[in-house]
């Protein structure tokens, strides 16, 4: 039952056309854009995951007054032989690329994520299973961590990673004083961000979301995703000040960028793409690692 077919019924969409969407930041879910009769424009979004369907879910609808999201029109949740969807507005514009970055649009991208971090939680976790959730930063922190090392178990050299847990459990507790807890995106990038006449569209792909502390959406940002321009930096911080005062992220970037990377080679590997679809994203990381103790 967990086939295209089933969709299609489940949200009477039979005379809608579906293109399936092709592109490198789509990994964690299915996309389909949807044109429906009157050529109205929806997106499917199909997730492997339950957790990311719920996550998913969970952060439209918390943001969908608040920020620039796309609006909900159906959820099918998972199933035992179907995977949930969620069947969403399609938002003007296209997917932000570092090549067409500007002052402007760096500012205005900083003053979202502030506007994210805004929002405070009670702990850290996974706000879609309270169950989780845990007043110190560590426990979910270093939870992740762990199950990334395990997924790399096999593939990664044990003594580099037996220097990755060593790293790890000198520089943790670091994360005592973190700037939380509150909403992260933890995957805020220009290839989540959809621009149209020189503004921010939209804010996708919340399947990473959690309760968790400010530093961690500024990875990113230190680490080549957005732009080596300083200017736009410069601009980024700008307008992220204009609404929330900066974390002093400096000091535990080391740790955050060690457990990103690990977490994204986990994933590739974990997926089988790490040779395939996942394979920049892959040696990117691995060459960072890698580099992380000479």
């Amino acid at each position: 039952m967990n086939n295209f077919t089933a969709y299609q019924d489940r949200l009477n969409l039979q005379k809608a056309h579906f293109s399936y969407v092709d592109h490198e930041n789509a990994m964690v879910a299915t996309v389909f854009k949807v044109t429906l009769e009157d050529e109205k424009k929806l997106i499917l979004k199909i997730c492997a995951r339950r957790g990311d369907y719920l996550r998913e879910a969970y952060f439209l609808n918390h943001f969908a007054s608040k920020l620039p999201v796309p609006r909900i029109i159906q959820l099918l949740p998972p199933e035992t032989n179907l995977h949930g969807a969620i069947l969403m507005e399609c938002l003007p514009g296209d997917l932000l690329k570092t090549e067409n970055l500007n002052d402007n649009l760096a500012y205005e991208a900083g003053s979202l994520l502030a506007r994210i971090h805004l929002e405070q939680t009670s702990s850290y976790g996974d706000l879609t299973n309270p169950a989780s959730m845990s007043i110190d930063p560590r426990v979910p922190f270093t939870m992740k961590f762990e199950e990334g090392l395990e997924e790399c178990k096999n593939h990664l050299p044990a003594p580099l990673l037996q220097k990755c847990r060593q790293y790890f459990s000198q520089h943790v507790d670091a994360l005592s004083i973190a700037d939380g807890p509150c909403i992260v995106h933890r995957d805020f990038r220009p290839g989540n961000l959809l621009i149209d006449h020189g503004k921010i569209q939209g804010i996708i792909d919340w399947s990473s979301a959690r309760g968790g502390f400010a530093e961690e959406d500024f990875c990113p940002l230190e680490f080549g995703e957005w732009s080596n321009n300083s200017a736009y930096k410069n601009a980024f911080l700008e307008g992220y000040a204009s609404f929330r005062k900066i974390p002093d992220y400096h000091p535990i970037l080391p740790l955050l960028r060690l457990s990103r990377a690990i977490g994204a080679i986990g994933f590739t590997v974990k997926r089988g793409t790490w040779k395939g679809k996942g394979s920049q994203l892959y040696q990117f990381n691995r060459e960072y690692l890698e580099s992380f103790f000479l």
